[in-house]
């Protein structure tokens, strides 16, 4: 028997998160729903705006491409993602995601294992500037 609750959480209630360039939402979380495994979220890349690159020394990453022409580099090597789209990034794997279509892009991001630490589990290697401080 579980002692977690199921817990609905709606996009318009999660904090914009833009530090790493796009609009990273972690909606289903330990701090959010008490989740134990991983994380998932929901990624808003406007036209010409990027996530810059990072890895996860502790985590796997599945991505869903939702809508939207991205493209992903993944140790340096460039790949298209479109729509109906999924990747697995494995753990330790430098990535970055670009929105190069002309429309916002929408892509459904979920990471486990947790790292035993929050701080631990996200791991840049660029500096990014959020889109409108860019211009």
């Amino acid at each position: 028997m579980t002692t977690q609750s199921p817990r609905i959480v709606d996009l318009a209630d999660v904090a914009p998160n833009t530090r790493r360039g796009g609009d990273l939402r972690a909606m289903l979380t330990p701090s959010t729903v008490g989740a134990t495994s991983g994380f998932m979220g929901l990624a808003l890349i406007q036209p010409g705006d990027r996530i810059g690159e990072h890895y996860h020394p502790y985590s796997e990453e599945f991505v869903f491409v939702v809508r939207g022409d991205l493209e992903v580099d993944l140790d340096g090597t460039a790949h298209r993602l479109r729509p109906d789209q999924g990747l697995l990034i494995p753990r330790d794997m430098r990535h970055r995601f670009r929105n190069v279509g002309d429309t916002e892009a929408r892509m459904v991001f979920h990471l486990g294992p947790l790292a035993p630490r929050p701080e631990l589990g996200h791991v840049d290697t660029e500096a990014t500037e959020p889109a409108e401080a860019s211009s």
